[in-house]
């Protein structure tokens, strides 16, 4: 544990990526294997037992510090409010122990002391907990206390993690990403497969990792001749992977969760395809005959569903539009320029003659004028913006800026009034930085939209001390306020919602400006975001 309470340490008071990866080189060379998995499992987002193995939850932690130290659960609470980090806020309320005793593994301490006692009676964690506490120092405490809230943030991401192991190991970042993705539990068996110079026939399961473009901020001529580009829709659905392997399909989403049984008219064509390919697309909720998708929040009704019945299958189609082609008769394609990758699958497509994954269509533009008008289409189209995509570049791995652009519209927006507000995390958890927005149906406020992004520290600051100053109830750690305030939001897309009260929601709300300009009286209503909705 003392190795990688260091590491820690170095991480997070390290602002320089240079040094940060030079700390992860030295950890991962140095440390035991079992704990080396363990530490690459944690920094690249995983938690001690998962989402169904409980140790302990903020509640209970809060009422054993108060236990273990004597200090009322008030000023408990009151101390996590003042530091923000739960973690942070128990290894300061306890004294160092006494007596220092011989450093444990970390691997020891995550499988032979939390695992255990995950999912026990209530006394067995409590005691587990208390015996991690009185045995540790400081530094190591509060690596201890961040395996049991699952908040292990330390400015590391999981590229940054990789990159660190490409340079230890010599193999290349995209092999090492490649293994990573999915589920796996960490041993140093897992560790010395991930790092093997020899393909392994694990390889050939895993899908290959996505390729991200970044949003377009200059200007659109400055990309040059609009000739050495591909121009595509840019869809609004979930990012894939169809890999036809070893006489399977298989669907792999960009959050690395394969997808099996939750579409199976995919699945089932996706057979007919040649063994040994994998396709890069989209997945949409389409019906035969129609000239534009279904919403996103008509797809959202099948994400959840593992096995679809008829009524769904019937109700909610589904289709594949495919970008690129990153496998071929088992050989990998991804450093072959674009338009032959896209030429093999257009190919490729046409003969599978099947309407559940088709090609998505290159828009013929002669320049970036008719490009532009395109994208001022968008919004009608069910669509996000454009995609450009250099004609001859290779499929990377992760954003990697120059080759892939997207190029959105511009946001919907609405003057919208603020009802709630609930303090933040972090060096924010004295500041109320989260907000709740309402629209006007008659003289109701109705809530619409949650946004704690797009104010400036000296606008946080004001707004803050308004808040505090015109709080009409409290709702635990919610503030009802005065609605005086309004902002101006934007947003993707508005569709109609059975979920929420007000009928409607927004996707990707985000505050654009605070108009202390305007009267709240003036915000807009409930029937003009109702007229913008799908």
């Amino acid at each position: 544990m003392k190795a990688f309470a260091a590491l820690y340490q170095r991480l997070d008071r390290s602002t320089a990526t240079l040094d940060k990866r030079a700390a992860l080189v030295a950890y991962f060379r140095d440390a035991r294997p079992h704990d080396a998995a363990w530490a690459l499992y944690l920094l690249s987002g995983g938690k001690v037992g998962g989402a169904r193995r409980k140790i302990a939850a903020s509640g209970e932690l809060r009422a054993w510090i108060s236990d273990a130290t004597g200090l009322p659960p008030w000023l408990v609470a009151d101390s996590y409010d003042q530091v923000g980090d739960l973690a942070e806020t128990l290894t300061l309320l306890l004294d160092d122990p006494g007596q220092r005793r011989p450093d444990r593994p970390l691997a020891d301490w995550i499988e032979a002391h939390l695992l255990p006692v995950a999912n026990q009676a209530e006394p067995v964690r409590h005691a587990a907990v208390l015996e991690g506490w009185r045995q540790l120092p400081a530094d190591e405490r509060l690596v201890f206390n961040k395996l049991l809230t699952g908040a292990l943030r330390v400015g590391v991401s999981q590229r940054l993690v990789q990159q660190a192991l490409a340079e230890l190991s010599g193999i290349d970042i995209a092999r090492i990403a490649q293994r990573m993705l999915g589920d796996w539990v960490p041993s140093p068996g897992l560790l010395a497969a991930l790092l093997s110079p020899q393909e392994r026939p694990e390889d050939r399961q895993q899908p290959y990792p996505f390729f991200l473009a970044s949003p377009l901020e200059a200007q659109v001529d400055s990309l040059g001749p609009i000739s050495d580009w591909v121009v595509e829709w840019k869809w609004d659905g979930i990012r894939l992977q169809l890999l036809r392997r070893q006489g399977e399909a298989a669907l792999w989403s960009r959050g690395e969760e394969r997808l099996d049984g939750r579409f199976p008219e995919i699945e089932a064509a996706a057979l007919a395809l040649p063994d040994g390919c994998v396709i890069d697309g989209e997945l949409l909720a389409w019906r035969d005959g129609d000239a534009q998708p279904l919403p996103f929040t008509a797809l959202q009704t099948r994400i959840q569903r593992r096995k679809p019945g008829p009524k769904t299958l019937r109700d909610t189609p589904v289709r594949v539009l495919a970008y690129d082609l990153l496998e071929a008769n088992g050989d990998d394609l991804r450093t072959q320029p674009l338009h032959l990758r896209r030429a093999r699958l257009a190919a490729l497509l046409d003969e599978l003659g099947d309407t559940r994954i088709v090609l998505s269509p290159a828009l013929a533009v002669s320049d970036w004028q008719a490009a532009a008008a395109q994208r001022a289409l968008a919004r009608e189209r069910g669509v996000e913006g454009l995609m450009l995509k250099r004609h001859d570049s290779p499929y990377q791995s992760g954003r990697r800026r120059g080759d892939w652009w997207k190029w959105k519209i511009d946001p919907l927006t609405v003057d919208a009034v603020m009802i709630y507000a609930q303090a933040g995390h972090g060096r924010r958890s004295t500041l109320y930085t989260d907000y709740t927005f309402g629209v006007w149906d008659g003289d109701t406020l109705v809530p619409v939209a949650k946004a704690y992004s797009g104010l400036d520290d000296k606008e946080i600051l004001a707004l803050d001390r308004w808040i505090r100053a015109n709080t009409v109830e409290r709702f635990g750690p919610v503030r009802s306020v005065r609605g005086e305030q309004v902002f101006e939001l934007g947003f993707e897309a508005v569709n109609r919602s059975t979920r929420h009260k007000s009928g409607i929601a927004v996707r990707f709300p985000r505050i654009l400006r605070w108009r202390q300009d305007k009267p709240a009286r003036e915000a807009d209503t409930l029937a003009q975001l109702q007229a913008l909705a799908r």
